[in-house]
């Protein structure tokens, strides 16, 4: 019988299914919902929340329509993965409902908490135990319910990632994995185990932490209620959970010491995967568990993250023209009519809450060097893809200085990848190849189902499939050009910090 996999990508803007065929490791069909953007609440300046039914509503629906499209019965489905977006609590109660939205990756209400924890328990406690400051992590979006929210605390019976809720809509049983532990800032490194000492000083009980799981396990099967609601077999497996940066990486099969992996989405990210316990001295770029961490094999994933990416070409998209809003193609054609550095004008593209390459501060997205006589649409479009890689390549010194050797880095044919000058501009200021391959987050969860449940016997298996798309290489004028427009928005800002 022909073998099916179906994988979840949990994102902040929607939720998007695939389904894969097992044996070739192709993606027979995919859809996504909302078709536009899923619903963010943002009741103060820098918060943000979801109502985590919200990713189910929409979990369902994508889910129902690729089997509608594809035809096929849902008894072939041998095994279900979930990747999602990182950083998310979601807090429930005793049955299992959530007791309030979820605090999501871009919400800013707990640096200064984490800040001081970091300074609490002290820089080298931390950095040694945690590879990272708590920061504005989930385990410190927790203790921030607790302090102003104390009614709403007591209620809370478990907290999870927003992954962890998905799976547990799919089984009804609550768990989580290492890997989604340690980008909360829950994990210890040295003990590997839940932190006590991080949650002694949060004040947070134990009780409250789901069972852990291993990545690539039967983490769970379909019950009765999800496969009525969804269309699916009762008792098909979940197998497969990752937060959305390792899962990327692992869609792109980024698993050895020294690969990395590039997504430009709404926020960008350069993860690159270690061996080591690396760790930045101010915790700009994080380090958390690798979807392939073996006791034997470490394996850690160094992740920076650029929150103001992809959103503000969508927020320009919107906002430069009246009535309906340019389709991106045309935004990359008026790009291309301005010259590299767009003749003086520098964006900053930091308007999507507190930046951790910048230390947490909140700098907001600026324009400099805008001149009214001589600056047009086509140069707004160019600088702000150009900020866009040069925040990225400004992270990408931060990993360079901890050892980060990287020629390569690989990434899907997607999002702002798919824009031509975007790739030349990055290619030529990160000063590596790129490679592009034929996957997105929702494949790459799919594969890693079937390895979680046997239905593929290893990695290299489950990547026979993956195809390259396009490769691209830094050339030297253009390296010589993009560099001098790189060091005066560097300038810029150095100057605003």
């Amino acid at each position: 019988m022909q073998q099916f996999l179906l994988g979840l990508d949990i994102g902040s803007s929607s939720v998007k299914a695939s389904l894969v065929e097992a044996e070739t490791g192709k993606t027979v069909v995919s859809d996504q919902s909302p078709s536009e953007e899923m619903e963010m609440v943002a009741t103060q300046a820098g918060w943000a929340e979801q109502d985590p039914d919200l990713w189910w509503e929409h979990a369902v629906k994508s889910i129902k329509s690729c089997l509608s499209k594809s035809g096929i019965d849902s008894s072939a489905i041998a095994a279900i993965g979930i990747a999602y977006q990182m950083h998310g609590l979601v807090a429930v109660d005793k049955n299992g409902k959530p007791v309030r939205h979820s605090i999501i990756w871009c919400d800013s209400r707990a640096v200064q908490i984490g800040e001081k924890a970091f300074k609490d328990l002290g820089s080298d406690f931390c950095l040694s135990h945690f590879l990272n400051s708590p920061g504005n992590f989930t385990a410190s979006k927790l203790k921030w319910v607790k302090e102003n929210e104390p009614a709403i605390y007591e209620k809370i019976d478990k907290v999870m990632l927003p992954g962890d809720y998905i799976a547990y809509k799919l089984t009804g049983e609550i768990t989580t994995t290492d890997t989604g532990l340690s980008e909360g800032i829950f994990w210890d490194y040295q003990s590997n185990s839940v932190s006590s000492d991080l949650l002694s000083y949060y004040k947070i009980d134990q009780s409250l932490i789901a069972k852990i799981k291993p990545v690539f396990s039967v983490q769970g099967q379909v019950n009765e209620k999800a496969a009525v609601e969804l269309g699916l077999k009762k008792g098909t497996k979940v197998s497969y959970r990752s937060g959305d940066q390792p899962n990327n990486a692992f869609s792109l099969n980024v698993l050895k010491p020294g690969e990395t992996a590039a997504t430009a989405g709404t926020s960008g990210v350069i993860y690159s995967v270690t061996d080591q316990n690396s760790y930045d001295p101010k915790s700009r770029v994080n380090t958390f568990i690798h979807v392939n961490n073996e006791a034997k094999a470490k394996r850690n994933g160094v992740l920076l993250c650029v929150n103001g990416t992809g959103i503000l070409n969508s927020w320009l998209r919107k906002n430069l023209k009246s009535g309906n809003a340019y389709e991106y193609q045309q935004i990359n054609d008026l790009a291309k009519q301005s010259p590299i550095g767009a003749e003086g004008l520098s964006i900053l593209p930091f308007g999507n809450g507190v930046e951790r390459i910048l230390e947490n501060k909140v700098i907001e997205a600026s324009f400099h060097g805008l001149n009214f006589n001589q600056h047009n649409q086509s140069h707004l479009f160019r600088a702000a893809q150009e900020g866009i890689v040069f925040a990225l390549k400004y992270g990408f010194e931060i990993l360079q200085g901890m050892g980060v050797k990287t020629q390569v880095i690989r990434a899907g044919h997607a999002n702002m990848f798919l824009s031509p000058l975007f790739r030349e501009a990055f290619v030529n200021t990160i000063d590596a190849r790129v490679e592009l391959y034929d996957t997105d987050g929702a494949k790459g969860a799919a594969l890693g189902a079937g390895v979680g449940a046997g239905v593929y016997s290893s990695f290299e298996e489950a990547f026979k499939g993956l195809h390259l798309i396009q490769s691209e290489d830094p050339k030297q004028n253009l390296k010589d050009q993009y560099n001098e427009a790189y060091q005066r928005w560097k300038l810029i800002l150095n100057k605003t910090l």
